[in-house]
C-alpha cells in the first residue's frame, strides 16, 4: 500500500523532467494523477504511468492562462471525483543580465512561474473552500496539499536571473501566505527548491550523469520529498521551504531578523544611524552576501 492510495494529484509541467518524476511516483504510491503540459508530452507521461499499472489523464494547457488553470482543477475532479494534491513544478528559463533582458523575456518567465502557480492555486483554493463550507463548522475536513517549486536562484539570488530568481522568490512568499490562508481549510503549502538534472540544467556539465556511483543530479531523487509532503504523514508541515538535492534535505528560513538597532523612542538621525553602523552589522558584513544554498 502506497503512501497517497485513494488521493487525486495534479502535477503541473509533469512531460519531462523533474515534473514527470513527481508524476509517476505520485502515481506509484497510489494517487490518480492528472498530468499537465502544453505539449504532448503530457499524453506520453499519463500513458506510462497507466502502462505501469497506475492511473493518470493529461490534460494539455498553460498554467498561466486563468482558463486552462480553472480547466485543470475541474478536469480532476471530474475525471477521479475529487483534488487531494497540487504540485505546481511548470517553468523555464530566458536568463540574461539586467542591462540585456528585453520586456518580453520578463514577462513570459513572470507569467509562467508566478502567475503559473497562483492560477491553479487560486482555483484549488476555491474548490476546497467550498469543499469545506459543504461539511460545516466543526466537520471532518478532508486534508488538502499544495507543493510549490522555488529555486536556490530564487532564495539566494542568481546572477543573470532577474526574471527567473524574482518569479521563484515571489513563490516563496505566496507559499507562507496561502498556508496562512488556507490553513482553516485543512490545506497544507509547502515549497521545495530542487537541484537536479532537467532541461534548464542540461547544458552546465555539472549536472552531467556521472559514469558510476550515486547520481546526485537525477530528477528523480527530489520526488520521494514531494510525495512526502503529500502525504497524511505531513499534515503538521506547512509554510515550509527545503532545497532537496541527491541525498541531502535541507529545510530552510527564508526571512530572519539578523540583527537590530534602535534609537530609544525617536527618530533616527543620519549621523545616529552612521554612528550605529557597526552594530546592526556586527558579525554579519554589508556587502552583497555570498551565496547561501549548499556546494555543487
Amino acid at each position: 500500500m502506497g503512501a497517497l492510495v485513494g488521493k487525486v494529484a495534479i502535477v503541473t509541467g509533469a512531460g519531462q523532467g523533474v515534473g514527470r518524476c513527481h508524476a509517476e511516483l505520485l502515481a506509484a504510491e497510489g494517487a490518480a494523477v492528472v498530468v499537465n503540459d502544453i505539449s504532448e508530452r503530457a499524453e506520453e507521461t499519463a500513458a506510462a504511468i497507466v502502462a505501469a499499472g497506475g492511473r493518470a489523464v493529461a490534460q494539455r494547457g498553460s498554467v498561466s492562462w486563468w482558463a486552462d488553470a480553472e480547466a485543470l482543477i475541474n478536469r480532476a475532479v471530474s475525471e477521479f471525483g475529487d483534488l487531494h494534491i497540487l504540485v505546481n513544478n511548470a517553468g523555464f528559463l530566458r536568463d540574461a543580465m539586467s542591462f540585456s533582458m528585453d520586456e518580453s523575456q520578463w514577462d513570459s518567465v513572470v507569467d509562467v512561474h508566478l502567475k503559473g502557480h497562483f492560477a491553479p492555486s487560486h482555483f484549488a483554493a476555491l474548490y476546497w473552500r467550498s469543499q469545506a463550507k459543504a461539511v460545516g463548522e466543526g466537520g471532518d475536513l478532508v486534508p488538502r496539499r499544495i507543493i510549490n517549486t522555488t529555486s536556490e536562484s530564487g532564495l539566494f539570488g542568481g546572477p543573470g536571473q532577474s526574471n527567473y530568481a524574482s518569479a521563484k522568490g515571489g513563490i516563496v512568499a505566496m507559499t507562507l501566505v496561502h498556508a496562512r490562508e488556507l490553513q482553516r481549510y485543512n490545506v497544507t503549502v509547502n515549497v521545495i527548491a530542487p537541484r537536479a538534472r532537467t532541461p534548464m540544467t542540461v547544458a552546465n556539465p555539472k549536472f552531467d550523469e556521472p559514469e558510476s556511483g550515486f547520481d546526485k543530479y537525477d530528477p528523480a531523487n527530489v520526488s520521494p520529498m514531494v510525495a512526502f509532503l503529500a502525504s497524511d504523514a505531513a499534515g503538521d508541515v506547512s509554510g515550509q521551504a527545503f532545497i532537496v538535492l541527491g541525498d541531502q534535505i535541507h529545510r530552510i528560513r527564508p526571512t530572519t531578523i539578523l540583527s537590530s538597532v534602535t534609537a530609544g523612542e525617536q527618530r533616527w538621525t543620519v549621523a545616529d544611524l552612521i554612528a550605529a553602523k557597526d552594530v546592526l552589522f556586527s558579525g554579519v558584513a554589508p556587502g552583497v552576501p555570498t551565496w547561501g544554498g549548499p556546494p555543487m
